[in-house]
Protein backbone atom coordinates (compact mmCIF):
# COMPACT_ATOMS: atom_id res chain seq x y z
CA UNK A 1 0.00 0.00 0.00
CA UNK A 2 1.57 3.30 -1.00
CA UNK A 3 1.33 5.93 1.68
CA UNK A 4 0.80 9.36 0.72
CA UNK A 5 1.28 12.39 2.74
CA UNK A 6 4.56 10.86 4.66
CA UNK A 7 6.87 13.04 5.05
CA UNK A 8 10.21 11.58 3.53
CA UNK A 9 12.31 12.36 6.43
CA UNK A 10 9.99 9.68 8.32
CA UNK A 11 9.91 7.46 5.42
CA UNK A 12 13.70 7.32 5.74
CA UNK A 13 14.12 6.17 9.18
CA UNK A 14 15.43 3.17 10.32
CA UNK A 15 13.53 1.78 13.47
CA UNK A 16 15.15 1.34 16.60
CA UNK A 17 16.35 -2.33 17.35
CA UNK A 18 15.88 -3.36 20.96
CA UNK A 19 17.73 -6.61 22.45
CA UNK A 20 15.79 -9.52 22.75
CA UNK A 21 13.25 -10.26 25.39
CA UNK A 22 13.11 -13.71 27.15
CA UNK A 23 9.75 -14.52 25.73
CA UNK A 24 11.31 -14.04 22.48
CA UNK A 25 13.74 -16.45 22.55
CA UNK A 26 11.67 -18.89 24.21
CA UNK A 27 9.18 -18.78 21.35
CA UNK A 28 12.35 -19.06 18.84
CA UNK A 29 14.16 -21.70 20.23
CA UNK A 30 11.92 -23.74 22.28
CA UNK A 31 13.82 -23.05 25.31
CA UNK A 32 12.24 -23.03 29.09
CA UNK A 33 15.26 -21.19 30.79
CA UNK A 34 16.47 -18.45 29.03
CA UNK A 35 19.21 -15.73 30.69
CA UNK A 36 18.61 -11.98 29.60
CA UNK A 37 22.14 -10.16 29.52
CA UNK A 38 21.65 -7.93 26.38
CA UNK A 39 19.37 -4.72 27.18
CA UNK A 40 21.31 -3.08 30.53
CA UNK A 41 18.32 -4.33 33.26
CA UNK A 42 19.23 -4.57 36.62
CA UNK A 43 18.58 -8.26 37.04
CA UNK A 44 17.35 -6.87 40.97
CA UNK A 45 14.73 -4.93 40.79
CA UNK A 46 11.92 -3.94 40.76
CA UNK A 47 12.84 -3.39 45.03
CA UNK A 48 11.01 -4.23 47.69
CA UNK A 49 9.67 -0.72 48.58
CA UNK A 50 8.78 0.10 44.83
CA UNK A 51 7.00 -2.91 44.38
CA UNK A 52 5.20 -2.32 47.47
CA UNK A 53 4.18 1.27 46.20
CA UNK A 54 3.03 0.24 43.01
CA UNK A 55 1.21 -2.16 44.53
CA UNK A 56 -0.46 0.49 46.77
CA UNK A 57 -0.96 2.58 43.96
CA UNK A 58 -3.16 0.07 41.48
CA UNK A 59 -6.77 1.52 42.91
CA UNK A 60 -5.35 4.98 41.82
CA UNK A 61 -5.47 3.73 37.96
CA UNK A 62 -8.67 5.48 37.30
CA UNK A 63 -7.11 8.64 38.06
CA UNK A 64 -4.72 10.93 35.67
CA UNK A 65 -1.13 11.84 37.90
CA UNK A 66 -1.01 15.01 39.26
CA UNK A 67 0.45 16.78 36.22
CA UNK A 68 2.88 18.96 37.87
CA UNK A 69 4.46 16.22 39.18
CA UNK A 70 5.97 18.52 41.89
CA UNK A 71 6.62 15.48 44.92
CA UNK A 72 8.59 13.12 42.25
CA UNK A 73 10.26 16.90 40.87
CA UNK A 74 11.52 17.37 44.92
CA UNK A 75 12.53 13.85 45.35
CA UNK A 76 14.80 14.10 42.33
CA UNK A 77 15.70 17.72 43.29
CA UNK A 78 16.79 16.22 46.56
CA UNK A 79 18.86 13.06 45.44
CA UNK A 80 20.67 15.24 42.17
CA UNK A 81 20.95 17.96 44.58
CA UNK A 82 19.03 20.92 42.39
CA UNK A 83 15.76 22.68 43.00
CA UNK A 84 12.46 20.76 41.67
CA UNK A 85 12.21 23.68 39.36
CA UNK A 86 15.14 21.82 37.47
CA UNK A 87 13.54 18.97 36.76
CA UNK A 88 11.08 17.27 34.02
CA UNK A 89 10.02 14.31 33.81
CA UNK A 90 9.02 11.61 31.02
CA UNK A 91 7.63 8.55 30.03
CA UNK A 92 11.38 6.63 30.30
CA UNK A 93 14.39 8.42 28.97
CA UNK A 94 13.68 7.98 25.54
CA UNK A 95 10.60 10.17 25.63
CA UNK A 96 12.88 12.58 27.03
CA UNK A 97 15.02 12.79 24.58
CA UNK A 98 11.77 12.57 22.14
CA UNK A 99 10.66 15.85 23.48
CA UNK A 100 14.00 17.24 23.65
CA UNK A 101 14.54 16.98 19.70
CA UNK A 102 11.27 18.68 18.91
CA UNK A 103 12.31 21.44 21.31
CA UNK A 104 15.67 22.26 19.30
CA UNK A 105 15.98 20.77 15.95
CA UNK A 106 14.09 22.34 12.66
CA UNK A 107 14.92 21.23 9.14
CA UNK A 108 18.13 21.85 7.60
CA UNK A 109 19.56 22.20 10.72
CA UNK A 110 22.87 20.37 11.78
CA UNK A 111 23.26 17.50 14.72
CA UNK A 112 26.14 15.99 16.23
CA UNK A 113 26.34 12.68 17.52
CA UNK A 114 29.40 10.23 18.42
CA UNK A 115 29.56 7.69 15.39
CA UNK A 116 29.41 4.73 18.00
CA UNK A 117 26.64 5.27 20.77
CA UNK A 118 22.85 5.14 21.15
CA UNK A 119 21.09 4.70 17.82
CA UNK A 120 18.22 6.17 19.22
CA UNK A 121 20.15 9.67 18.94
CA UNK A 122 20.25 9.54 14.50
CA UNK A 123 17.05 8.32 14.34
CA UNK A 124 15.25 10.60 15.87
CA UNK A 125 16.76 13.48 14.63
CA UNK A 126 16.28 12.23 10.90
CA UNK A 127 12.29 12.75 12.06
CA UNK A 128 12.94 16.46 12.35
CA UNK A 129 14.75 16.23 9.14
CA UNK A 130 18.05 17.24 10.86
CA UNK A 131 21.88 17.02 8.98
CA UNK A 132 23.48 14.79 11.24
CA UNK A 133 27.18 14.91 11.26
CA UNK A 134 29.49 11.39 12.84
CA UNK A 135 31.97 12.21 14.31
CA UNK A 136 34.41 8.58 15.23
CA UNK A 137 35.59 8.08 19.13
CA UNK A 138 39.44 7.79 20.34
CA UNK A 139 39.87 4.63 21.75
CA UNK A 140 36.18 4.28 22.28
CA UNK A 141 35.90 7.05 24.32
CA UNK A 142 33.72 9.90 22.82
CA UNK A 143 36.28 12.99 21.79
CA UNK A 144 35.03 16.20 22.88
CA UNK A 145 37.71 17.96 21.30
CA UNK A 146 36.83 16.26 18.05
CA UNK A 147 32.94 17.25 18.32
CA UNK A 148 34.15 20.72 18.90
CA UNK A 149 35.83 20.85 15.87
CA UNK A 150 33.17 19.75 13.82
CA UNK A 151 30.86 22.49 14.49
CA UNK A 152 29.82 24.79 12.07
CA UNK A 153 27.27 27.63 11.84
CA UNK A 154 24.01 25.20 10.68
CA UNK A 155 24.84 23.13 14.10
CA UNK A 156 22.18 22.73 17.04
CA UNK A 157 21.97 20.10 18.78
CA UNK A 158 25.16 18.04 19.99
CA UNK A 159 23.99 14.13 21.97
CA UNK A 160 26.70 12.81 24.17
CA UNK A 161 26.08 9.87 25.91
CA UNK A 162 28.25 9.53 29.39
CA UNK A 163 28.62 6.98 29.87
CA UNK A 164 28.97 5.99 26.48
CA UNK A 165 26.54 3.43 25.19
CA UNK A 166 27.61 0.73 23.99
CA UNK A 167 31.67 1.10 25.07
CA UNK A 168 30.78 1.84 29.00
CA UNK A 169 33.68 4.69 28.54
CA UNK A 170 33.17 8.30 29.58
CA UNK A 171 34.74 11.74 29.19
CA UNK A 172 35.88 13.78 31.99
CA UNK A 173 34.78 17.02 34.27
CA UNK A 174 38.12 18.62 32.91
CA UNK A 175 37.71 18.07 29.28
CA UNK A 176 33.59 18.60 29.71
CA UNK A 177 34.52 22.36 30.70
CA UNK A 178 36.90 23.14 28.13
CA UNK A 179 34.42 21.70 25.35
CA UNK A 180 31.24 23.87 26.34
CA UNK A 181 33.42 26.90 26.30
CA UNK A 182 34.53 26.12 23.01
CA UNK A 183 30.59 26.23 21.88
CA UNK A 184 28.88 29.35 20.26
CA UNK A 185 25.79 30.01 22.40
CA UNK A 186 23.01 28.55 19.58
CA UNK A 187 24.38 25.25 20.15
CA UNK A 188 23.09 23.09 22.85
CA UNK A 189 24.55 20.20 24.18
CA UNK A 190 22.06 17.05 25.46
CA UNK A 191 24.00 14.63 28.24
CA UNK A 192 22.53 10.97 28.08
CA UNK A 193 23.50 9.74 31.63
CA UNK A 194 21.15 6.55 32.02
CA UNK A 195 24.39 4.93 33.49
CA UNK A 196 25.30 7.52 35.91
CA UNK A 197 25.19 5.96 38.98
CA UNK A 198 27.38 3.19 38.41
CA UNK A 199 30.44 5.55 37.63
CA UNK A 200 32.91 5.58 40.39
CA UNK A 201 35.79 7.58 38.79
CA UNK A 202 35.87 10.94 40.58
CA UNK A 203 37.18 12.55 37.32
CA UNK A 204 33.79 12.27 35.59
CA UNK A 205 32.23 15.45 34.12
CA UNK A 206 29.86 17.28 36.22
CA UNK A 207 27.35 18.10 33.96
CA UNK A 208 24.69 19.08 36.81
CA UNK A 209 26.99 21.83 38.01
CA UNK A 210 27.53 23.06 34.13
CA UNK A 211 23.59 22.92 33.92
CA UNK A 212 23.88 25.42 37.59
CA UNK A 213 26.00 27.87 35.93
CA UNK A 214 23.60 28.45 33.01
CA UNK A 215 25.43 26.66 30.27
CA UNK A 216 23.32 25.41 27.67
CA UNK A 217 23.07 21.68 28.54
CA UNK A 218 20.31 19.50 29.63
CA UNK A 219 21.21 16.24 31.32
CA UNK A 220 18.69 13.21 30.41
CA UNK A 221 18.74 10.61 33.43
CA UNK A 222 16.53 7.66 33.94
CA UNK A 223 14.98 4.76 36.35
CA UNK A 224 15.39 1.80 34.47
CA UNK A 225 19.11 0.84 35.13
CA UNK A 226 20.14 1.65 38.80
CA UNK A 227 16.47 1.94 40.21
CA UNK A 228 15.72 -1.30 38.27
CA UNK A 229 12.11 0.15 36.72
CA UNK A 230 12.70 -0.38 33.25
CA UNK A 231 9.43 -1.54 32.85
CA UNK A 232 7.78 1.50 34.34
CA UNK A 233 8.97 3.62 31.80
CA UNK A 234 10.06 6.83 33.94
CA UNK A 235 13.03 9.77 32.97
CA UNK A 236 13.41 12.61 33.52
CA UNK A 237 15.45 15.96 32.79
CA UNK A 238 18.09 18.40 34.55
CA UNK A 239 18.19 21.85 32.52
CA UNK A 240 17.69 25.39 33.39
CA UNK A 241 14.07 26.49 34.69
CA UNK A 242 13.43 28.32 31.87
CA UNK A 243 14.20 25.22 29.38
CA UNK A 244 12.51 23.59 32.16
CA UNK A 245 9.01 25.35 30.86
CA UNK A 246 9.63 24.75 27.23
CA UNK A 247 10.29 20.88 27.73
CA UNK A 248 7.03 20.62 29.88
CA UNK A 249 4.96 22.92 27.24
CA UNK A 250 6.70 20.47 24.37
CA UNK A 251 5.97 17.36 26.35
CA UNK A 252 2.38 15.89 25.90
CA UNK A 253 0.19 16.11 29.20
CA UNK A 254 0.49 13.41 32.26
CA UNK A 255 3.56 12.40 30.41
CA UNK A 256 4.52 9.65 33.52
CA UNK A 257 2.14 7.16 35.06
CA UNK A 258 0.84 6.45 38.69
CA UNK A 259 2.30 3.41 38.98
CA UNK A 260 6.19 4.19 37.82
CA UNK A 261 5.77 7.47 39.79
CA UNK A 262 4.97 5.33 43.07
CA UNK A 263 8.13 3.09 42.56
CA UNK A 264 10.40 5.69 41.92
CA UNK A 265 9.08 7.99 44.84
CA UNK A 266 9.51 4.97 46.97
CA UNK A 267 12.68 4.37 46.26
CA UNK A 268 14.59 7.64 46.29
CA UNK A 269 13.12 7.91 49.74
CA UNK A 270 14.18 4.72 50.83
CA UNK A 271 17.51 4.23 48.99
CA UNK A 272 18.89 1.36 50.75
CA UNK A 273 18.56 -2.17 48.44
CA UNK A 274 19.16 0.78 45.46
CA UNK A 275 22.62 1.32 47.17
CA UNK A 276 23.57 -2.05 48.23
CA UNK A 277 22.89 -3.79 44.26
CA UNK A 278 24.56 -0.80 42.78
CA UNK A 279 27.50 -2.10 44.86
CA UNK A 280 26.96 -5.34 43.80
CA UNK A 281 26.66 -4.72 40.31
CA UNK A 282 30.09 -2.76 40.36
CA UNK A 283 32.09 -5.42 42.00
CA UNK A 284 30.70 -8.07 39.69
CA UNK A 285 31.59 -5.53 36.54
CA UNK A 286 35.41 -6.04 37.86
CA UNK A 287 35.28 -9.98 38.28
CA UNK A 288 33.86 -10.65 34.89
CA UNK A 289 35.69 -7.92 32.98
CA UNK A 290 38.71 -9.83 34.67
CA UNK A 291 37.79 -13.14 33.33
CA UNK A 292 36.68 -11.97 30.07
CA UNK A 293 40.80 -10.27 30.26
CA UNK A 294 41.92 -13.84 31.23
CA UNK A 295 40.66 -15.28 28.28
CA UNK A 296 42.61 -13.02 26.41
CA UNK A 297 39.96 -10.90 25.11
CA UNK A 298 39.84 -6.98 24.46
CA UNK A 299 38.01 -5.69 27.27
CA UNK A 300 36.95 -1.95 27.62
CA UNK A 301 36.81 -0.55 30.79
CA UNK A 302 33.27 0.04 31.89
CA UNK A 303 31.35 2.33 33.76
CA UNK A 304 28.09 1.18 33.09
CA UNK A 305 26.52 -1.85 34.61
CA UNK A 306 27.15 -3.46 31.40
CA UNK A 307 30.56 -4.49 29.41
CA UNK A 308 32.08 -4.38 26.35
CA UNK A 309 34.41 -6.81 24.91
CA UNK A 310 36.25 -7.60 20.91
CA UNK A 311 36.95 -10.92 19.96
CA UNK A 312 38.38 -12.58 16.81
CA UNK A 313 35.30 -13.72 15.33
CA UNK A 314 32.05 -12.16 14.38
CA UNK A 315 30.11 -11.21 17.15
CA UNK A 316 26.75 -11.77 15.67
CA UNK A 317 28.10 -15.20 15.16
CA UNK A 318 28.78 -15.62 19.11
CA UNK A 319 25.69 -14.06 19.69
CA UNK A 320 23.69 -16.41 17.86
CA UNK A 321 25.60 -19.41 19.66
CA UNK A 322 24.73 -17.67 22.88
CA UNK A 323 20.94 -17.82 21.80
CA UNK A 324 21.46 -21.81 21.66
CA UNK A 325 22.63 -21.54 25.04
CA UNK A 326 19.53 -20.01 26.49
CA UNK A 327 21.35 -16.25 27.14
CA UNK A 328 20.50 -13.57 25.06
CA UNK A 329 23.96 -10.71 24.37
CA UNK A 330 23.86 -7.67 21.95
CA UNK A 331 26.46 -7.64 19.24
CA UNK A 332 27.44 -4.88 18.29
CA UNK A 333 27.91 -4.95 14.85
CA UNK A 334 24.83 -2.31 14.14
CA UNK A 335 27.31 0.17 15.82
CA UNK A 336 30.26 -0.77 13.44
CA UNK A 337 31.80 -3.13 15.58
CA UNK A 338 31.55 -6.87 14.02
CA UNK A 339 33.74 -8.16 16.32
CA UNK A 340 31.77 -6.78 19.50
CA UNK A 341 30.29 -7.94 22.29
CA UNK A 342 27.89 -6.02 25.02
CA UNK A 343 27.13 -8.06 27.95
CA UNK A 344 24.97 -7.11 30.80
CA UNK A 345 26.22 -7.39 34.68
CA UNK A 346 23.51 -9.94 35.84
CA UNK A 347 23.50 -12.10 39.16
CA UNK A 348 26.76 -13.93 40.24
CA UNK A 349 24.85 -17.05 38.77
CA UNK A 350 24.01 -15.54 35.64
CA UNK A 351 27.72 -14.21 35.46
CA UNK A 352 29.16 -17.23 35.76
CA UNK A 353 27.06 -19.00 33.21
CA UNK A 354 27.75 -16.60 30.74
CA UNK A 355 31.53 -16.55 31.48
CA UNK A 356 31.19 -20.96 31.02
CA UNK A 357 29.33 -20.75 27.71
CA UNK A 358 31.78 -17.88 26.54
CA UNK A 359 34.53 -20.58 27.09
CA UNK A 360 32.26 -23.43 25.60
CA UNK A 361 31.52 -21.32 22.12
CA UNK A 362 34.97 -20.32 21.73
CA UNK A 363 36.34 -23.70 22.53
CA UNK A 364 34.04 -24.93 19.56
CA UNK A 365 35.05 -21.59 17.39
CA UNK A 366 38.37 -21.88 17.54
CA UNK A 367 38.56 -26.15 16.33
CA UNK A 368 36.27 -24.29 13.38
CA UNK A 369 38.65 -22.67 12.29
Amino acid sequence: MALNGIPKAIMQVKPYVPGKTIEEVQRELGLEEVIKLGSNENPYGPFDCSIKAMQEELVNLNLYPDASFVEIKQLIGDYIGVPRDYVAVSHGAEGMLETLVRCFVEVGDQVIIPSVTYGLYSEISRVMGAEIKYVPLKSHTIDLSLISGAVNSKTKLIWLCNPNNPTGTIFTDDDFKQFMQSLPDRVWVVVDEAYAEFVETPEYANSVQAVLEGKQVVVVRTFSKAFGLAGARLGYALAAPEMISIIDKVSEPFNANRIGLAGAKAILSDRRDFERFRKQIISDRSDVAAKLKEMGLEVITSNANFIFFQTPWDGRLLAQNFLRLGIIVRPTADWGLPNGIRVTVGRPEENEKFIKALRKTIETMEKEV
